[in-house]
């Protein structure tokens, strides 16, 4: 998700510039290069309701299936810039395995998880310069180590994760659907129940991301702090339905010699919500989740939408 400008010096056409051209590639192909990371808390609108949950002792399979999709790009003044013909779009899928245990003694849950995605990412325009098509495996996420609690009526953890440049990428780091790059990201969240039957509640998962410089392009993308999670209700055992929100905000510039004038001194702005609805099978053992999200605001990105189906199975452990 690398920040754009995209606010041209007077006299300057943005459509017919070089580095232009190149802002909207990095851009738009980040962006929705972004979407296909995991659909695990890096990417935003892929937590919800669960965002700070704890899971308890067993091993879980994942699998999930994701669509994006923006029109438009939208500079650090709040204005969409003119790309004629613009459109954004990444589908993924998106799978990987995690497992909990409980320490009795500390009343500590010690968990670990990785997944990897299989993405094809899209940028059309008018100008050809500004396009790009790719398929493959994304860049692989690994949590080594979450640390959660579960006192009563509450659920608490801290987390430490990092996203692995094994994704393909293109000469020059502009195509491909992996970041190219190592992201260190460092967790903390809850959830909050409500009432004693704990039938509402909330829960919020804020994270800090890291970033190293790119592999294959002297650019480093700017630290970002994310939050996301949801409010809702269980009612009839089976179901949960609420709305999942998130914000995004970077903290601090992109750099690097390879980075367009155009994308200098802009940080991404992001805010987001939309329903979601979850059902449970506890005779399959199986948690569905259906998830819409949909940019409210942004500064310095493409302002779209994510629609996620996911399912989670517990193969070992608490059904």
């Amino acid at each position: 998700m690398v920040g754009v400008a995209l606010a041209a010096p007077k006299g300057v056409r943005p459509r017919r510039s070089s580095w232009l051209i190149a802002a909207v590639v990095l851009v738009a192909g980040g962006v929705a290069r972004a979407q296909t990371q995991d659909l695990g808390h890096k990417t935003l609108g892929t937590l919800g309701l669960d965002a700070g949950s704890v899971a308890r002792t067993g091993v879980y399979a994942l699998d999930a299936v994701g669509a994006y999709r923006a029109d438009r790009i939208v500079d650090r003044n709040g204005q969409t810039v003119a790309i004629t013909g613009f459109g954004a779009t990444a589908f993924v899928n998106r799978f990987g395995i995690s497992g909990s245990y409980e320490l009795p003694r500390l009343h500590t849950f010690v968990s670990a998880a990785v997944t990897a995605p299989v993405a094809r990412v899209a940028v059309n325009s008018d100008d050809p310069r500004a396009s790009l098509d790719d398929f493959g495996f994304g860049d692989v996420y690994v949590k080594p180590l979450q640390l959660g609690w579960r006192p009563w009526r509450a659920q608490l953890l801290v987390a430490y994760g990092f996203y692995a440049p094994t994704g393909h990428l293109e000469p020059g780091g502009r195509g491909g659907v992996g970041a190219g790059q190592w992201t260190h990201q460092f967790s903390v969240g809850g959830t909050i129940y409500f009432d004693a039957a704990r039938v509402w509640r909330l829960s919020a998962l804020a994270s800090y991301e890291l970033n190293e410089r790119k592999l294959r392009v002297d650019v480093r993308r700017g630290d970002t702090v994310q939050l996301q999670g949801g409010v809702g209700a269980h009612f009839a055992k089976i179901f949960d339905l609420g709305v999942a929100g998130y914000a995004l905000w970077q903290v601090t510039d992109d750099s690097g010699s390879a980075l367009p004038p155009v994308l200098a001194g802009a940080r991404d702005v992001d805010y987001g919500l939309g329903p979601e609805l979850d059902i449970s099978v506890p005779a399959l053992r199986t948690k569905v989740t259906a998830r819409y999200t949909h940019d409210v605001a942004v500064r310095s990105r493409a302002l779209g939408s994510l629609v996620l189906i996911a399912v989670s199975v517990s193969v070992w452990g608490a059904p």
